[in-house]
């Protein structure tokens, strides 16, 4: 334990990611953002994220977004340093971000000269596509 945070176990983990001690919180040492561990509408239970992964339109991901106090929804760029393409089903390293689900995930990006678009991120495979506000995907928040 360094500081109130916590190495994680992988060799690339340890390299990127640490991991608050509280658990709930991850800080990218690459990117400096302190990241949510748990997708919204998860709870970490010591070990591990548990629940499901809430959707949300676009709308209603940045209104959550609005109600969780010093946090925010991401920007693509942001959200997508997160995917791991050397990994799938889910894209992400799972030792920091347990229990991330295989699926879309929504950023505050707008599609430029498409106002009823927005671009996600898929924790699938690690691409990034741009959507119609209306669908419902996933959220992570970041700070």
């Amino acid at each position: 334990m360094l500081a109130g945070l916590c190495l994680l176990g992988s060799a690339q983990a340890q390299s990127r990611y640490t991991v608050a001690s509280s658990g709930t919180e991850v800080t990218d040492t690459k990117t400096g953002l302190t990241w949510q561990r748990c997708s919204a509408g998860q709870s970490w239970n010591g070990s591990t994220c548990t629940g499901s992964a809430a959707t949300y339109t676009h709308e209603q991901a940045l209104a959550y977004a609005k109600t969780q106090t010093g946090w925010r929804l991401p920007s693509v760029k942001e959200l997508s340093s997160l995917a791991d393409k050397g990994r799938s089903n889910p894209a992400i390293d799972t030792t920091a971000f347990p229990a991330t689900a295989s699926d879309w995930y929504w950023t505050s990006s707008p599609v430029v000269g498409s106002p009823v678009s927005a671009w996600d991120v898929s924790f699938n495979y690690g691409g990034v596509n741009g959507a119609s506000r209306d669908l419902t995907y996933h959220v992570r928040l970041v700070r």
